[in-house]
């Protein structure tokens, strides 16, 4: 055990996070649902007043995304961009204890023919999306109405205990859910792809040093190679998918054309190609809809930290 993990400040730490998201499945799943938008309005609201780091980087960010917007409206889309990210949570609370007609009726999915042809095909198929509106929704639609399971990767979180409930909530929701770190989740979701099997990533922010520099909203930011990497060694589909919501409670989504592998160039130069193509169709669905993208950490480059920051 590090010293940082051995201190009591941080076990209590630990366990009140632990806590509280238990708390929030427990409890928030069991308020009506206008009760629960509108206490989680609330606590957008004032989180969003404290401006604290996590508002201050949301803004920064959305900065890039919009490099006119006055410091009133930078400040407007971080407030929508608050209540936009309570939103994902009060519905990731209470996702379990939906209905499979309620989650059908939450989402609402353009071009939906691409992930279902690929499928049908049996090649694999590879669905990338950003941080944007509420991806366990979008998971959820795919198991509940297309009725197919899939592969997907998360972020080894502290603490542990936090990680396993996250594991659990999105097995719950017919997730196969493998863990960002080990080495082996690559070669498991390859095999899932030759299987002609469906993996869902969420893929616009690098989690390791080895990720490919694109450039996003005029500046160099860093993604995960996985997606393209995949699509080239297993001849998997690969579907960029963009999320919103507006203003009923359906969410809206779109599946974009596939990012096709080049003909030439070696793995390195062809990863490069395809991620930089994720990149900017990530940029589309979030210059239209910046208040949805909850990225409230450093993502470019020039914003990070000398010996990186990952978190």
């Amino acid at each position: 055990m590090s010293g940082a993990e051995g201190d009591p400040r941080t076990r209590l730490k630990d366990r009140l996070t632990d806590g509280l998201y238990g708390l929030g499945w427990g409890a928030v799943k069991k308020l009506p649902e206008p009760a629960a938008r509108a206490l989680f309005r609330t606590l957008a609201d004032q989180v969003w007043k404290r401006r604290g780091k996590s508002v201050l980087r949301l803004e920064s960010n959305l900065a890039r995304v919009v490099p006119d917007a006055s410091p009133a409206r930078l400040a407007a889309l971080s407030k929508a961009g608050m209540r936009s990210y309570m939103r994902y949570w009060m519905e990731s609370f209470r996702l379990p204890t939906w209905s499979p007609e309620r989650i059908r009726a939450g989402i609402d999915v353009a071009d939906v023919h691409r992930l279902t042809e690929g499928l049908e095909a049996g090649r694999g198929v590879i669905l990338a999306l950003p941080h944007l509106g509420n991806w366990d929704l979008a998971g959820a639609w795919v198991t509940t109405d297309l009725k197919v399971p899939f592969t997907t990767v998360a972020e080894r979180l502290k603490p542990e205990s936090l990680y396993d409930r996250f594991v659990a909530y999105r097995e719950g929701l017919g997730m196969e859910v493998l863990p960002h770190t080990g080495g082996s989740a690559f070669g498991t979701l390859a095999r899932r792809l030759r299987d002609g099997g469906l993996v869902c990533l969420v893929a616009d922010r690098d989690l390791s040093a080895s990720g490919v520099e694109v450039q996003f909203f005029g500046d160099t930011a860093r993604m995960p190679a996985g997606p393209a990497l995949l699509a080239q060694q297993t001849g998997a589909l690969l579907l960029p998918v963009t999320l919103r919501y507006d203003a009923t409670p359906v969410m809206k989504a779109r599946i974009h054309p596939a990012v096709e592998v080049p003909e030439s160039g070696t793995r390195t130069e062809k990863t490069s190609v395809m991620t930089q193509a994720l990149a900017d169709a990530f940029a589309t669905g979030i210059a239209e809809h910046p208040e949805d993208w909850h990225m409230l950490q450093r993502l470019w480059l020039a914003d990070l930290e000398p010996r990186g920051e990952q978190s």
